[in-house]
Formats: structure tokens, C-alpha cells, sequence
């Protein structure tokens, strides 16, 4: 984690806060890759969701969400969204892979 600064203006922690939202794209970007290879790795359709793999994620996401200080709800509100969006994209990418088969 980088070091947080201590901003002496609005101006400043809005400077800090557009530079981490230029950072977070990329990092979609890549998790989004390996989502679409993911689809590839599944059978049926039914598997894309998999709430299992989803509760251990978001369980990793609290704690590590508690380690760094970070709001565990936020945390996890943030990656409950964004995995439901990953699954549809998922969902889309395997009935693609599977309209070829």
C-alpha cells in the first residue's frame, strides 16, 4: 500500500483520488481478462455465477479490507457490485465461446 498523504486542501484529495481512479481501469482490465478465460474453463452456463467462489472472495476482501484499515463495507459493497458485473461479462463471453462449439 502506498503511502497515504496528508492533504491540506479539497483541491489536493481530489488530485490524489483522480490519480487512483486513472490506476483502477488497468487493474479492471486485467481481472476482466481472466474472467473471459475463465468462461473458456466452464462447462454450462449455470457454472459462471459460482456463489461459493464468490463468498470466498468477498470473505478475503473483509479481511484484507480490515488489515489495511480500509472500511470492510465499502469493501465489499465495491467487489459485490463489480463481481456481478464480471458475471454478466462472463456470461456474455460463454455463450460466445459456446455459440463456435
Amino acid at each position: 500500500m502506498s503511502k497515504i498523504l496528508n492533504c491540506h486542501s479539497l483541491a489536493e484529495v481530489r488530485a490524489e483520488i483522480d490519480r487512483i481512479d486513472g490506476e483502477l481501469p488497468a487493474l479492471l482490465a486485467e481481472r476482466g481478462s481472466y474472467v473471459k478465460q475463465a468462461a473458456g474453463f466452464k462447462k454450462d452456463a449455470s457454472e459462471v455465477p459460482a456463489p461459493r467462489r464468490v463468498r470466498q472472495v468477498l470473505e478475503r476482501v473483509r479481511q484484507r479490507a480490515l488489515l489495511l484499515g480500509a472500511d470492510p463495507e465499502v469493501a465489499e459493497a465495491t467487489w459485490q457490485a463489480m463481481i456481478a458485473a464480471f458475471i454478466r461479462s462472463e456470461q456474455v463471453e460463454h455463450a460466445r465461446l459456446n455459440q463456435k462449439s
